[in-house]
């Protein structure tokens, strides 16, 4: 007797009409396209990248020679994620919080280096009186909040800072750091899930340097995709050249519009790399030298921005010129940071509580 088989029921239609499938239909924000910087304004992208570049060389110098201890997690390589995106944000209204790699998004919100590298030295004259050193760097002035050590936790913070922003009506939007490896911390989707729900105004920014402490995000995330990790909360995602200043800021443009037009959270990842280890004390033997020699040479974001303003006009004296400026500030700020006093002994005991009891 002939087998006969039975058709299977047209599931594939009625998932077609399942809620789930709308989602497809959900607005979206426009695909961004690369900001069109005039000269002046890619000379300052220039600038600030040079600034961070030099900066986190001398900081790297100075805890060689033992001036700076603790941990010490440098930003070069990743300079044009910072800048790109905070050079679109209002100082003072919008606020920004991110991990412990974090001198550079304080230099890139307009921070006086002295007061950061006097903090990285553990001087008094430090932004946080130096009781943070390079991973608890503060300033409410700045909106800047940290400069946090525990992996992920400013993630649910900068979530409350968007509630903040919300709450108070200040049309302040806060931008949340994190890395690839804080991308697997269970937090980080609390926090989704709860600014998805409030429609808070946050930018989530994955600053993928592909190792997270040292295991590549391959080897580390069963979605290595970190831009589609919204998605089931119906947060939307962009995924961006963190090489390039110009890309990095028209993403934050458009993110900016999303946000800002009420449609609540959004989440950017920076495709960025790290040059240095994931700290001052890590030798990054699980990459080869070839690789970040190559990533070097074809994706650096700084001859990046040389290349565009070579087509703008802009010759080389006048880079070198910026060059050497920014160098002596560095020197200055290495100066004035060597020489301040430590802090009194008495500042063991002041803010521990944020009022007196």
């Amino acid at each position: 007797m002939a087998k006969t088989t039975t058709p299977r029921a047209p599931r594939a239609k009625a998932a077609a009409n399942s809620p789930a499938s709308a989602d497809h239909n959900r607005p979206r924000p426009e695909t961004p396209t690369d900001f069109k910087a005039s000269k002046e304004e890619l000379l300052e992208f220039y600038r600030q990248m040079v600034l961070i570049r030099r900066f986190e060389e001398k900081a790297g110098q100075l805890y060689g020679l033992g001036l700076i201890g603790g941990f010490c997690h440098l930003y070069i390589g990743q300079e044009a994620v910072a800048v790109g995106i905070q050079s679109a944000l209002v100082p003072g209204k919008d606020s920004v919080i991110t991990g412990y790699r974090d001198h550079g998004h304080m230099l890139a919100y307009g921070i006086d280096p002295n007061v950061i590298m006097a903090e990285l030295t553990g001087r008094g004259a430090g932004i946080s009186r130096g009781k943070g050193g390079s991973m608890h760097m503060f300033s409410v002035e700045h909106k800047f909040f940290g400069g946090h050590g525990i992996v992920g936790a400013q993630v649910s913070l900068g979530a409350g800072l968007g509630f903040a922003h919300k709450y108070n009506g200040d049309g302040g939007v806060c931008v949340a750091y994190f890395g690839d490896g804080a991308a697997n911390q269970g937090q980080v989707y609390e926090s989704f899930n709860m600014a998805e729900l409030w429609k808070l105004p946050i930018i989530f920014v994955i600053e993928n340097n592909q190792y997270a402490m040292g295991t590549s995000v391959n080897r580390s995330s069963a979605e290595d995709q970190l831009y589609r990790r919204g998605e089931s909360f119906r947060i939307p995602g962009l995924q961006v050249n963190g090489m390039d200043v110009l890309a990095v800021r028209g993403a934050t443009e458009e993110a900016l519009k999303w946000v800002q037009g009420g449609n609540g959270p959004i989440l950017l990842e920076m495709k960025t790399y790290r040059y240095r280890g994931h700290s001052m004390s890590d030798p990054a033997k699980y990459r080869s030298r070839e690789e970040v020699q190559a990533m070097r040479e074809k994706s650096d974001p700084i001859e990046g921005a040389k290349t565009y303003l070579a087509a703008m006009g802009v010759g080389e004296d006048e880079l070198k010129k910026i060059d050497q400026d920014i160098r002596k500030t560095v020197s200055e700020a290495a100066d004035f940071a060597e020489s301040s006093p430590e802090p009194e002994l008495a500042e063991l005991y002041t803010d521990v509580l944020v009022e007196q009891y």
